[in-house]
């Protein structure tokens, strides 16, 4: 393939922003997405070609997005899915609603894109799907279940997609980010259940939100260089020559030490249960 040609969804901020910045400053070709175009001004004066897009739109105005988005150039070589939010608040406090609305975003948003765009990555027979899941996707956390039930859904869609899409040349990974300034936390990015009970105003979920809290605009990872680490290891350049795109990406100090301690953790636990988990196959 020729020059790289960029699918970015949640384009007007964080992750999707960054990325869409670096590939651009490779004089790579990038259609930004976003449901405001207005925030994707700024992209647009770099060079970036702007569709309005809402990833929870039926699945017809995806296709439609995406059949635009191929024409422009003939091909698309990265799919990014980056659109998501966060939405705290203890399992017991957070309505159905509002918990299918944030899977409408980060899982079923993945999944509607990426279903549009399979057709034109196999027929390349060549291409890269990014998911992001987070450091969420490895470990679950209070005030946050459902969020990183999301992730969780995401970086376990990706494992399954990349057995599907592999022996047509397509790579997948998910992206893996601990906690980077990108904004996420801040006002209108990360929601809030609407109730709010007092039995857990105190306790770990109560201790989560104020962890947020301290966190925003705290975080170590800078999101800057992130970016530039992602777009080396999708296009297998820089800090990647040489080597096989991973299938789960980890980013950041943070999360790394979270997947390592997760790996023990469950490593113990089959060894402390193996007699009992052994116990259940039909004696043959």
């Amino acid at each position: 393939m020729d020059t790289p040609v960029w699918f970015i969804t949640g384009a007007s901020s964080g992750f999707g922003f960054e990325i869409a910045k670096v590939a651009l400053a490779r004089s790579h070709k990038v259609i930004a997405t976003a449901r405001n175009t207005t925030k994707l001004a700024r992209l647009a004066d770099l060079g970036a070609t702007v569709i309005p897009l809402d990833v929870t739109a039926p699945e017809s105005t995806i296709r439609a997005a995406l059949a635009e988005a191929h024409g422009l150039h003939g091909q698309l070589t990265h799919v990014i899915n980056s659109a998501g939010y966060v939405l705290d608040g203890a399992v017991e406090e957070c309505t159905a609603d509002e918990v299918a609305a944030m899977y409408a975003t980060n899982v079923l948003g993945t999944h509607k894109v990426t279903r549009a765009a399979a057709p034109y990555l196999r027929a390349q027979g060549a291409g890269v799907v990014a998911n992001f899941g987070s450091l969420g996707s490895w470990a679950g956390s209070a005030a946050c279940a459902h969020y990183c039930a999301t992730k969780w859904a995401v970086s376990g869609l990706s494992e399954g997609l990349a057995q599907e899409l592999g022996p047509f040349g397509v790579d997948v990974c998910v992206v893996e980010p601990g906690y980077f300034r990108t904004g996420f936390l801040n006002a209108g990015a990360r929601l809030h259940a609407e109730e709010r009970l007092g039995a857990y105003q105190d306790g770990p979920a109560a201790e989560k939100m104020a962890d947020l809290d301290r966190a925003n605009d705290n975080q170590a990872g800078d999101p800057v260089k992130a970016a530039e680490v992602i777009v080396d290891v999708l296009t297998r350049s820089g800090v990647a020559e040489g080597r096989a795109i991973p299938l789960r990406l980890v980013l950041g100090t943070d999360c790394l030490a979270t997947v390592r301690q997760k790996c023990k953790d469950t490593v113990a636990l089959l060894d402390e249960w193996q007699d009992v988990s052994a116990s259940t196959d039909f004696v043959v």
